[in-house]
């Protein structure tokens, strides 16, 4: 029987439920002899906030004030989001860290794989996936491939210099693509390929310094060409065709990237195999978002969600977040739930308000959310300040 069957049937209530995962990550920042954080997002929510953006940053820092040691271990399970935002994840790692891993034990894609090129080590399973990195856009109210846009142009191209002709079908199309938008697409295609190669040359790269068949010395050229040959191939909307495919580890290694596969080391393997199961079913609650190390943590909750279930695991040791949608604007905002008079909350959070009474930044609409504040003193057992 699986590690995830195991927990199901031990029927861990939230607070055990918390205190296994706290285990399990310890056991792995024992086993690493490193600090190990945790970044994690609940795939199967997608009409919650579960995309990488710039209000990671925040719960991420927070995480990290508390880490020390000049190594650390990125847990991550993401579906990707914003490339931009992961640039500065990674920027905020690399000042504090000299080395550091990216762990996959379930899926990472498109700026979560962005990430990951940015470790000194990936360490997968053989069912982890990565994801292709070409870089997604908005066209004509609908979210594409912009490698998949410019491929269409350039088919187009090819065909009237083949007959000397526009086939008028392609009219519409056309109409439709400004000089501006292509050039959009090109630009974040680019910026994805230019992260990636960069951070494999300064850190995946850096201690090659020979070829495994030869023991040749490797040039500083050398690991330029690989890094763009890896690029590009994460890159290539035409290799993969679907943003959403999954790349495993004989993909990795087919582009002659190194990679961990941490199933080989029967410790480190049962450690993270148990903390991912404990993930999946802390994520079957209204939780959407974990940050956690094996002290502290904070989670993002869906209010509307929390309302209507049964109680769920929420921070008892940093904050609670909970994502409130404004009923008459649609903006996301969190609200920040503390437990002491004195606690800070952060300048980017709208600390609970007086009486459950929530008034949007954005439109000035005021909502009740005293369902959320039951929902959340009830798993507490302490009341929100």
């Amino acid at each position: 029987m699986g590690y995830f069957s195991d927990y199901i049937n031990a029927g861990l209530d939230p607070k055990a439920l918390q205190a296994e995962r706290s285990k399990q990550l310890a056991q792995i920042s024992t086993i690493r002899k490193r600090a190990v954080l945790v970044m994690a997002a609940d795939i199967g929510k997608g009409r919650s906030p579960i995309s990488i953006d710039a209000k990671d940053l925040t719960p991420l820092k927070d995480q990290l004030s508390s880490l020390d040691g000049e190594a650390i271990d990125l847990l991550l399970e993401t579906p990707g989001g914003s490339g931009e935002t992961a640039e500065d994840i990674v920027k905020l790692l690399r000042r504090k860290y000299k080395h550091v891993g990216v762990i996959v034990p379930g899926t990472a894609k498109s700026a979560g794989t962005i990430m990951a090129m940015a470790a000194d080590e990936i360490l997968m399973e053989p069912v982890s996936a990565l994801g292709p990195i070409d870089a997604q856009i908005l066209w004509q109210g609908k979210v594409f491939s912009a490698g998949a846009l410019i491929e269409k142009v350039e088919k187009i191209k090819e065909e009237v210099r083949a007959t000397k002709e526009l086939n008028k079908a392609y009219i519409p199309i056309l109409q439709s693509v400004s000089p501006g938008e292509l050039q959009n697409a090109e630009n974040a295609l680019e910026f994805a390929k230019i992260l990636v190669r960069d951070w494999l040359v300064q850190y995946k790269f850096k201690d090659w310094n020979t070829h495994r068949s030869s023991s040749v010395a490797v040039t500083a050229e050398e690991k330029k060409q690989r890094a763009a040959d890896v690029a590009a191939s994460l890159c290539d909307h035409t290799k993969w065709k679907t943003h959403g495919r999954s790349i495993h580890i004989e993909d990795l290694r087919a582009m002659r990237l190194d990679i961990t596969d941490y199933t080989e080391q029967a410790p480190l393997c049962e450690a993270i195999q148990r903390y991912y199961a404990l993930l999946q079913l802390t994520f079957e609650s209204p939780i959407y978002k974990i940050f956690e190390t094996p002290t502290s943590r904070i989670v993002r909750i869906d209010a509307k969600a929390a309302a209507a279930a049964a109680p769920v695991n929420v921070n008892t040791v940093g904050a609670v977040e909970v994502a409130v949608k404004c009923n008459k604007c649609a903006a996301q905002n969190l609200v920040a739930a503390v437990f002491s008079k004195d606690a800070p909350v952060p300048a980017d959070r709208i600390r609970w308000p007086l009486g459950d009474q929530l008034q949007c930044p954005k439109c000035k609409h005021v909502q009740d959310i005293s369902k959320a504040r039951k929902q959340i003193e009830a798993q507490i057992g302490k009341r929100i300040n």
